[in-house]
């Protein structure tokens, strides 16, 4: 299951991007092989082979091996591939085994080879980033590696909110819940249900956030004491489990929907 994010969100990574900024001008030092990310690695062509050879991959698990039918898949190919130029795109999805990304983009019809098009994806970088050969690999397929229960302001997250900025596609995961097969299983059905786009009123938001308590005594707890549009450490925590609630509230509604099409687990 998936949902999407289009507008607001590009409002939204300039403000968070720019509050982190506060806290250090050296953007960018102590990232993983940042320098493997870009577009412009070796022109790009071991970029493109790892997404032809995984995503060759993704293809032959998902639409050969399994029987795979996607809800609403219009919304999101229209959006991977025909956003207004600058516009981001946020997916959220629910986490069910290790290799959800990227099996779960072979579906038929998503470009899930095309290097240019595809998500960034954020990794744990204790399985992905464990040594040099691995991290030049996810790097590679667009991975930004994020220290799970490091918080939201690490280093990797700044990286993340640039990409959004650039207009990119960044695909944060849910946690994995349970013990899944270490292999695809092959000959089953595979439901991929896609929500429709959500958009934030993030001004409006903001004012609200604005308008709550401005109590400076509480424990900071690693936030910014003020934000550059005047939010405080009470606003930021309101707008955050705001827009975290709303989210929560539309991935339930899809996971219940889901569970008309789910006839057997993995």
């Amino acid at each position: 299951m998936a949902n999407t994010f289009q507008r607001g969100f590009s409002l939204l990574a300039v403000w968070a991007n720019r509050g982190t900024e506060r806290e250090g001008e050296k953007m960018g030092e102590g990232r993983t092989m940042e320098w493997a990310a870009r577009a412009g690695h070796m022109a790009g062509i071991p970029r493109r082979a790892i997404f032809t050879a995984v995503g060759t991959f993704a293809k032959m698990v998902t639409s050969l091996l399994n029987t795979t039918t996607v809800h609403n898949a219009d919304s999101l190919l229209r959006l991977v591939r025909s956003r207004p130029p600058g516009v981001p795109l946020l997916t959220v999805s629910n986490h069910m085994s290790t290799l959800d990304d990227p099996l779960m983009w072979g579906f038929r019809g998503f470009p899930v080879t095309d290097a240019k098009l595809a998500r960034w994806v954020l990794a744990a970088e204790d399985i992905c980033f464990k040594n040099t050969v691995l991290s030049y690999l996810f790097r590679l397929g667009k991975c930004i590696p994020i220290t799970r229960g490091g918080g939201i302001y690490q280093e990797h997250m700044n990286e993340a909110l640039e990409r959004l900025t650039d207009g990119e596609w960044v695909m944060p995961e849910d946690y994995m819940f349970g013990r899944r097969p270490p292999v695809p299983l092959i000959n089953r059905n595979i439901n991929i249900i896609i929500g429709q786009p959500i958009e934030f009123d993030l001004p409006g938001l903001m004012e609200i956030a604005a308008s709550k308590s401005h109590d400076q005594s509480s424990p900071k707890l690693g936030w910014p004491s003020l934000s550059p549009h005047g939010l405080d450490e009470t606003a930021q925590k309101h707008l955050y489990s705001t827009i975290s609630e709303k989210i929560r509230i539309i991935m339930e509604s899809l996971r219940q929907f889901g569970k008309t099409f789910s006839k057997e687990s993995y």
